[in-house]
């Protein structure tokens, strides 16, 4: 089921702690800011908390700093992952006593051998719970997601090896898989529509689906072109992009509205980042916004 046009409009932007905002993550919050008040909506924050191997002190705090910094202010409280854990078990439980997830004792090793993606291997072997994977059960939903609508980058087809996959809901560790906190928090806030980079899309046809398990209404969803040096290579905290500057925002806030095919006009009087961001909601359209997945910078 997708998105009543006529629900009021609540969008997020969800980084994780395991580093400081680089100007790929920056076009990510000013995209999905300017989408929100565009229309008038609302925007909120939320720390993507749920791996601790991967996050480094005192990001969180960066973060909410250098988007401050850029004028970005979210409405509402700063939502943390990691205290959420009530909603991802309760979901876990549902779908459990639905029989919709088992237990999965494959290594990356297996699957590896076994062809490069899961296949299903552990699907009726009833497998303890305690020391494996959970993971969900696609094979209940009737017709799998083959495609979605995105409203910058078109009707996009996704990877037929993707669509039959029985995805990690929780980690062998105890850890709560991506896929599985993003919708339930996202449920949880009511979000309308989802903006983001275009990395994520091959993530989209598995959270569809689980929207679909839990019955509920699945948001819009706009993908945003990445940043990346060449061909291939995205601008990352792996990759040790260097973090935007806090302490002179408004050439970087610049770059990122012309990236996004909103450069803002030099014969303007605009002093100060909310001056800009005013503009750029104001005249922010998605048919200005470049469709390609990539562009290099």
């Amino acid at each position: 089921m997708q998105l009543k046009e006529n629900k009021p409009y609540i969008g997020r932007f969800a980084p994780s702690p395991s580093g400081s905002l680089h100007f790929g993550s920056l076009v990510a919050a000013v995209g999905s800011y300017l989408q929100a008040k565009s229309q008038q909506g609302i925007w909120q924050v939320r720390i993507e908390d749920i791996d601790p191997p991967r996050e480094i002190a005192g990001a969180s705090e960066d973060i909410l700093e250098t988007l401050q910094a850029y004028g970005l202010q979210w409405d509402g409280e700063v939502i943390y992952q990691h205290q959420q854990s009530e909603y991802y078990e309760a979901v876990l439980e549902e779908l459990s006593e639905r029989n919709l997830c088992y237990a999965c004792c494959c290594t990356r090793k297996m699957i590896k051998q076994q062809g490069g993606f899961y296949q299903g291997q552990c699907r009726d072997k009833n497998n303890a719970i305690i020391g494996n994977a959970l993971r969900i059960n696609l094979l209940s939903i009737i017709n799998n997601t083959i495609y979605f609508e995105d409203k910058l980058q078109g009707r996009v087809v996704l990877d037929p090896t993707q669509i039959d996959d029985d995805f990690i809901i929780k980690r062998k560790d105890g850890l709560y898989a991506y896929n599985l906190a993003v919708v339930v928090d996202d449920i949880q806030q009511g979000i309308t529509e989802v903006v983001r980079g275009a990395d994520l899309i091959s993530t989209t046809g598995k959270q569809i689906s689980l929207y679909q398990l839990l019955n509920a209404d699945i948001p819009n969803y706009v993908h945003l072109p990445l940043a990346v040096t060449e061909p291939g290579f995205k601008l990352s905290k792996q990759n040790h992009a260097v973090a935007v500057n806090k302490q002179d925002p408004i050439p970087t806030l610049k770059r990122v509205l012309a990236f996004l095919g909103h450069p803002v006009p030099e014969n303007i009087a605009l002093n100060t980042c909310s001056d800009i961001l005013k503009w750029a909601a104001e005249h922010w359209s998605l048919d200005n916004v470049p469709k390609q997945l990539e562009i290099q910078i």
